[in-house]
C-alpha cells in the first residue's frame, strides 16, 4: 500500500480573523508541501480541479509541472481530472508533457466531477454529464495506446490520424477512475479494467464494499487479471500529535469548506458533533493521531478487501500552515512506515 496526499490548493481565510494570504504565497505553500512529501517519503501528491474563488487549481497540470521540476521521486497526480468538461486530446498531452517533465511520474485521475462549474464555463449541457465522461474515457485511453488515433464520438470532431503529441516519457502512463458512489461507475471502471480511486467524503468504509465488489466481479467478467484490479481510497485525513491537536487543527476549515457547498446546496451546515462522529472509531475520516491514523488504515484496508493507495485530503487545514507541514511530517514519518511494514 502506498500513502500520498491530494490537495485543492485552497484560498480559505482564516477562521479566527478573516484575513485570505495572496493567490502567490498559497501557491508556494503548496509547492513547499509536494517538496516537504516528498522528503518524508510519501508515494505521490495530487491536485484537484475546480472552477471556483476559493481554489487555486483550475489547471493542475501546471502546479504539477512546477513540482515536478522542484522533485525527483514523488508521483504527480490529478486529483481528479474533470474529464467531461475537458478535450482528451489536450488533457493528454499536458499529462505527456508533465511525464517528460518528471522522467516518468505523471499519473492521470479521471472522473465526471462533483463540482459541476466547469459544464456552464465550457459550455456544456449537465443534461450529457456521463455520456460526455463515457466518451472522453473511451478516447483519453485510446490516445494512451497510439500517437495516431483513429476515432468518431459525438461530442468532438473525429480524428482520422492525426499525430498527438508529445508522447509520455512512461510506455503506458498511468490512468485511474475517480469514483464516488455510483454503481454504474465502479462497474465502467471493472470492465474497463482502470485501477479504481474511490473519494469517500463521509459515512463508513463498509459502505462501499458493495461497489467495491462490484468493480472486482465487473472487471474479471471483462477478462482482466485481478491483481491489477487496483483499488485506492480518497478520504478526508490529517495527522497531529493527539486525536485532539489534529480535530481542533484539521475542523474550522473543514466546516467552512462544507459549510459553503453546504448553503449552495440546500444541506444541513455541519458541525462539531458530525465531525467527531466522522473521526470516530466508525468515521471514514483519518483524522487523529499517528497511532489513530494507522488503525483506521488497516481497518479500510480489511473493509475493502485490499488497498493499494490511500490519498489524504488535507486541504481543510491548509491555513494552518504550520500544522499542515508537522502533520505532512508525521504522515510520511509515523504512518506510513507503520502502515508499510504490514503490507
Amino acid at each position: 500500500m502506498k500513502i500520498g496526499i491530494h490537495s485543492f490548493a485552497a484560498l480559505f481565510p482564516d477562521p479566527q480573523t478573516g484575513d485570505i494570504p495572496s493567490a502567490a504565497d498559497r501557491m508556494a505553500g503548496v509547492l513547499n508541501e509536494i517538496e516537504l512529501a516528498e522528503e518524508v517519503g510519501l508515494h505521490f501528491f495530487g491536485i484537484g480541479e475546480h472552477h471556483r474563488p476559493e481554489f487555486l487549481d483550475s489547471a493542475p497540470a501546471m502546479i504539477l509541472a512546477a513540482a515536478a521540476a522542484r522533485t525527483n521521486r514523488i508521483r504527480l497526480t490529478s486529483a481528479v481530472t474533470v474529464l467531461s468538461a475537458d478535450d482528451p486530446v489536450r488533457v493528454f498531452q499536458d499529462f505527456a508533457t508533465l511525464d517528460l517533465i518528471s522522467r516518468g511520474r505523471a499519473e492521470i485521475v479521471a472522473g465526471r466531477g462533483s463540482s459541476v462549474e466547469a459544464f456552464p464555463l465550457f459550455g456544456l449541457p449537465m443534461t450529457d454529464y456521463d455520456d460526455l465522461f463515457a466518451e472522453k474515457l473511451d478516447l483519453l485511453l485510446l490516445l494512451r495506446g497510439t500517437a495516431n488515433p483513429t476515432w468518431k464520438g459525438r461530442f468532438r470532431p473525429a480524428l482520422a490520424g492525426q499525430g498527438v503529441f508529445p508522447r509520455p516519457h512512461q510506455d503506458r502512463m498511468p490512468i485511474w477512475a475517480g469514483v464516488g458512489g455510483t454503481p454504474q461507475s465502479f462497474a465502467r471502471a471493472g470492465a474497463l479494467g482502470l485501477p479504481l480511486m474511490i473519494a469517500i467524503i463521509g459515512g463508513t468504509f463498509e459502505r462501499f464494499r458493495p461497489l467495491v465488489d462490484l468493480y472486482r466481479k465487473a472487471g474479471m467478467q471483462a477478462g482482466h487479471d485481478p491483481a491489477k484490479l487496483e483499488v485506492a481510497v480518497h478520504a478526508m485525513g490529517f495527522v497531529g500529535e493527539s486525536d485532539e491537536q489534529a480535530g481542533d487543527s484539521f475542523y474550522p476549515g473543514w466546516a467552512q469548506m462544507i459549510g459553503k457547498y453546504a448553503r449552495e446546496r440546500g444541506w444541513p451546515q455541519p458541525d462539531r458533533t458530525q465531525f467527531d462522529h466522522a473521526t470516530g472509531p466508525n468515521g471514514a475520516f483519518l483524522v487523529g493521531s499517528p497511532e489513530t491514523v494507522v488503525a483506521k488504515i488497516r481497518h479500510a484496508d480489511e473493509v475493502l478487501g485490499g488497498l493499494s493507495r490511500v490519498a489524504f485530503q488535507m486541504t481543510s487545514a491548509a491555513f494552518e500552515t504550520e500544522a499542515m507541514l508537522r502533520s505532512i511530517e508525521l504522515l510520511g514519518t509515523k504512518v506510513a512506515p507503520a502502515v508499510y511494514s504490514v503490507a
